[in-house]
């Protein structure tokens, strides 16, 4: 049984009961009991009241308080999970945002690791800049982005261009083992141009920290789609050690709503109702008369 603080003020209004009558006749009754009774005994107020109750949102707002979170709440705490979660796609988005300070920074972190790369990379963004991100990524995770097949070859030898040549030498040294003589950078590029796979792999991984830093981001920040080739984890590391779980709240909010709903729906029923409670009172109303017209015809039966 749902026991709901109803507006019996308005009820007795609409249907023409005495307060007397109310005290010696209905004071135990349900609103559905009263209804009836009313109705069998011609009252015609009652007949279009209770026609009323499956039909006018307003109605049904006024009537059961729908604006309490409590009503809501003790409405939505009689549900499944699988009723539940209809409610969440018609939430504002606002509103749905506060269901994640009910999960653990490290659930958080998991299901950010889950989300589509560019959405993840969205929601970093939101938190760091590039230089900061370029800064923060592990050695290994800035090798696995340069020596990507889904960096273009060209496209790295010309950003080349804007290391200074001393480093350029040293990678040439790391894979020849022999002093490098040629002091030009065009020239040093185009021999590290001509180097085998593997020892272009090896020129690129043995760079010092900072021009490869340097190198990353160039390539990153004209093709922001290659910020995607970083691991998951690696993002998640960092936002861990860097930030904390309001900032991870407050940067979701450029999630797809999709991915949003799929990570509230893991919430337990609880609370995942005291985030439904949030929904705007009118709309909660129409979403009981046109979806659940079973728990609706309970509520008004209690």
């Amino acid at each position: 049984m749902i026991v709901l603080d109803t507006d019996l003020t308005t009820l007795l209004s609409k249907l023409n009961i005495s307060q007397t009558k109310m005290v010696e006749m209905y004071s135990m009754m349900t609103v559905d009991e009263i209804v009836e009774a009313e109705a069998a005994q011609g009252n015609q107020a009652a007949v279009e009241f209770a026609a009323e109750l499956f039909t006018n949102v307003d109605k049904l707002v006024e009537i059961f308080k729908l604006a309490d979170p409590n009503n809501k709440y003790l409405i939505l705490s009689t549900m499944t999970a699988d009723k539940l979660q209809k409610f969440l796609p018609l939430m504002e988005e606002e509103d749905l945002m506060q269901g994640f300070y009910f999960f653990t920074e490290d659930k958080l972190l998991a299901m950010l690791r889950e989300l589509p790369p560019e959405q993840l990379v969205n929601t970093v963004f939101q938190m760091f800049s590039e230089q900061e991100i370029i800064q923060l990524m592990p050695n290994d995770e800035l090798d696995g982005l340069l020596t990507s097949t889904d960096v273009d070859k060209d496209n790295v030898l010309k950003h080349l261009k804007s290391i200074p040549p001393q480093y350029l030498a040293q990678m040439i040294e790391s894979v020849t083992g022999e002093e490098c003589k040629a002091t030009d950078n065009i020239d040093m590029i185009k021999q590290i141009g001509q180097f085998n796979p593997l020892e272009y792999k090896d020129a690129l991984t043995s760079m010092e920290s900072t021009p490869k830093q340097q190198l990353t981001y160039l390539l990153a920040h004209e093709h922001p789609e290659l910020y995607q080739l970083f691991s998951p984890e690696a993002y998640t590391n960092i936002i861990h050690a860097q930030k904390q779980k309001p900032d991870v709240v407050k940067a979701m909010s450029v999630i797809e709503p999709e991915e949003k709903i799929k990570m509230l729906e893991e919430l337990p029923n609880d609370l995942l109702s005291i985030v439904i409670t949030q929904m705007d009172a009118k709309d909660f109303a129409d979403t009981l008369i046109n979806r659940f017209p079973e728990v609706l015809a309970e509520i008004i039966a209690s």
